[in-house]
């Protein structure tokens, strides 16, 4: 989970740009700020179109992201009033915690030692 200030293209780009991996593909709802994403070849873009009544097709669904989304969300209900300016170090906080929850005992140990070090 990445915050951005606006949902461009070109801001959406530079998040792409990031990734290491040579090929991907990024699964979208319809939004119009990722059409244009279409014509790139770093990437494959596959969607559905909440509009138009689709939701899944076959691999493709954002509910994994709208999930994340919705549980952060209410993470950080208690703290009422979060500055946009603060929102990255507090969803920074939020998915080291979903992290470390789903692995062992050590492993979990040298994440949160990793992450603070």
């Amino acid at each position: 989970m990445v915050p951005a200030k606006t949902a461009t293209e070109s801001r959406i780009r530079l998040l792409l740009a990031d990734r290491q991996q040579e090929s991907f593909t990024v699964y979208t709802d319809g939004f119009r700020a990722y059409e244009p994403l279409e014509e790139d070849d770093a990437f494959t873009r596959e969607y559905v179109v909440h509009g138009d009544g689709e939701y899944v097709d076959g691999d493709v669904h954002v509910n994994t992201c709208e999930s994340h989304a919705s549980l952060a969300r209410r993470w950080l209900s208690p703290h009422r009033g979060v500055s946009k300016d603060r929102l990255t170090p507090y969803l920074r906080a939020f998915q080291l915690r979903r992290e470390v929850f789903r692995k062992p005992g050590k492993e979990a140990l040298k994440t949160i030692l990793e992450t603070a070090l």
